[in-house]
């Protein structure tokens, strides 16, 4: 699918047509949203995603200006604001998403710890045999 012409020129389609979108965001982990504001579209991807428990790392603009909350999800940077330079804007942009990657989300999501969790959480306490 991913190396069919048609089918990647149609991804905005299917990403808008709920059976699909189920199929696309399955399994994420992070959404990850990075449109230059003020030029956000609908949206949509974003939100079936978080309909879908992922949360959502992205840049103010659009619906997730609104959405964001602080328990939903990251923000990348500050609010669009009217007038901003694109380069400036895009350079803080860029630093906001690289501290997060590094200090919030990738912790968040390692190998390591969610195995452990699994295990100690899921696994053990599943194991018959385990003293308690």
């Amino acid at each position: 699918m991913a190396k069919d012409p048609a089918t990647l020129a149609r991804l905005p389609e299917l990403a808008r047509n709920l059976w699909w979108s189920w199929h696309l965001v399955q399994g994420v982990d992070v959404w990850l949203n990075t449109p230059r504001p003020p030029v956000e579209a609908s949206g949509t991807s974003g939100e079936k995603a978080a309909v879908n428990g992922a949360p959502n790392l992205g840049v103010l603009d659009g619906w997730w200006a609104e959405g964001c909350d602080g328990t939903n999800g990251w923000a990348i940077g500050a609010p669009w604001r009217e007038g901003e330079p694109d380069e400036a804007r895009a350079a803080a942009d860029a630093e906001a998403l690289y501290r997060l990657l590094e200090t919030e989300v990738t912790p968040r999501f390692s190998a390591r710890r969610m195995v452990k969790e699994y295990v100690e959480s899921l696994y053990l306490p599943a194991w018959p045999g385990r003293r308690r």
